[in-house]
């Protein structure tokens, strides 16, 4: 299903469904069609937003997980959302995680699925080759579990962003700052629930990832779904769902019962 991009001053969009905000962070090659089975099942019970991240738009200076921090709390702030339930994938995790420690007023849960923060492989020991699609499809296959999910239209979006000099530069940019901002003491200031949920065949941020941010976030619980790489609510949209339709039911339970 396609959704309306809507656009409110400087931020783009999509926001679709009534309830409690459910605010979707999406990764480095991250577009909307990562969430769409995600959309469609949760408009159903929760205000869905996804904030289009400026990924490739900031100047040079403020192309980085900070910077792309800022960009979200202030998109928090213009449309006023109280009481979210932050999730975010691999790098979208990272700025979810600075943006929760930075400013928890707004929280209420945090989801967690292959995120960044600890530990990444990002692209391996070499960065993304301009021209070469037969690289960047083998770069893209290695994010599933089933490389049949790195589709035409996937692969093709990717090779378009490496393929230009700019944009090359601001992913490596953005690379280089999520190596180089590793949470690890500060994951235990975390006080919201949390909840990790992972591909046990997950190469760029592996299981071992996953049971670290565990340890350190202390009101933690950790999912692991078989067959499954780095982008779970893409490649097993069911069981992904499943799992966070748990998840959610329990905070509003929790909240019920204070």
């Amino acid at each position: 299903m396609n959704y309306e991009v809507q656009q409110d001053g400087k931020f783009k969009f999509i926001e679709t469904g009534e309830g409690e905000p459910l605010l979707l962070l999406h990764g480095l090659f991250g577009a909307l069609s990562n969430f769409n089975d995600l959309i469609t099942h949760f408009r159903q019970t929760h205000k869905v937003v996804v904030p289009i991240l400026p990924l490739l738009d900031l100047d040079l200076l403020h192309t980085s997980v900070g910077g792309l921090q800022k960009y979200v709390h202030k998109f928090i702030e213009h449309r006023k959302y109280d009481g979210i339930h932050l999730l975010g994938n691999s790098l979208g995790g990272h700025v979810a995680l600075v943006h929760i420690l930075k400013h928890p007023e707004h929280i209420k849960s945090l989801i967690l699925t292959g995120s960044s923060g600890l530990f990444e492989n990002g692209m391996g020991d070499t960065y993304p080759k301009r021209g070469d699609k037969e690289y960047i499809r083998k770069k893209t296959e290695i994010t599933f579990y089933d490389p049949a999910m790195a589709t035409e239209e996937l692969v093709n979006e990717v090779f378009e962003i490496t393929n230009n000099r700019l944009k090359v530069i601001k992913i490596i940019a953005l690379a280089k700052s999520a190596i180089r901002n590793n949470l690890g003491d500060e994951l235990k200031g975390i006080k919201q629930p949390t909840c990790l949920i992972w591909g046990n065949n997950d190469t760029v941020t592996p299981p071992f990832v996953a049971k670290e941010f565990h340890k350190l976030i202390p009101n933690s619980e950790l999912h692991f779904i078989d067959k499954c790489g780095h982008a779970p609510m893409m490649e097993v949209p069911v069981e992904f769902n499943a799992i966070l339709g748990q998840f959610l039911a329990k905070q509003k339970t929790a909240a019920a019962t204070i």
